[in-house]
């Protein structure tokens, strides 16, 4: 009877690690937290502005966690959590209608402006994805301040000393998203 019972335990381990091997039931629900909502657009946009789509997906979980009708304390609007202002003056940028705060909430608007500004920061910084993270997060103003001080280095290798702890985390969880991303995704 022993015997019997340590085979059964046996083949269910056996069959439990063929399902889990095969099926990957961590990977459907992984797929459920690092979404690829949007995508359409997602892909669109990050390939019109030389960006990883995947970079994207991880702003926008972090940003809003794909959800399209948010607005921070600070105002910003929608999926990639834009300011008005910031909004505005990329629109101006691409030759698009001048936005409205109402606009920000459309998906396609939004992560078209925000694809473009993060292009825009990541130019600036001369293709650091850390400090362009970091100026989408805290702003330009600071980031530059930050390295005129010497507090950051232009290389990003030292972005854990970012000042602000939000930022300091914003950054280091957009990268670990990114590579979430990538691992889910790229196959």
């Amino acid at each position: 009877m022993k015997k019997k019972k340590g085979i059964i335990i046996a083949i269910l381990l056996l069959f439990i690690i063929i399902v889990i091997f095969i099926f990957k039931p961590q990977d459907w629900f992984m797929k459920k937290i690092y979404k690829l909502e949007y995508s359409e657009y997602v892909y669109t946009y990050a390939e019109e502005n030389a960006l990883d789509p995947y970079l994207v997906f991880a702003i926008i979980k972090a940003e809003s966690n794909f959800e399209r009708n948010i607005q921070s304390k600070s105002g910003a609007i929608g999926l990639m959590q834009l300011m008005e202002a910031t909004a505005i003056e990329m629109a101006n940028e691409i030759g698009e209608e001048v936005v409205v705060k109402e606009a920000l909430y459309n998906p396609e608007k939004n992560i078209k402006i925000g694809t473009k500004y993060y292009a825009f920061l990541l130019k600036h910084y001369e293709g650091n994805s850390y400090l362009a993270l970091a100026a989408y997060n805290a702003g330009m103003g600071n980031v530059d301040k930050w390295l005129a001080e010497g507090t950051i280095k232009e290389d990003g290798s030292n972005i854990e000393n970012i000042p602000y702890k939000e930022t300091n985390n914003y950054v280091r969880k957009i990268i670990r998203d990114y590579k979430i991303y990538q691992n889910l995704y790229k196959k």
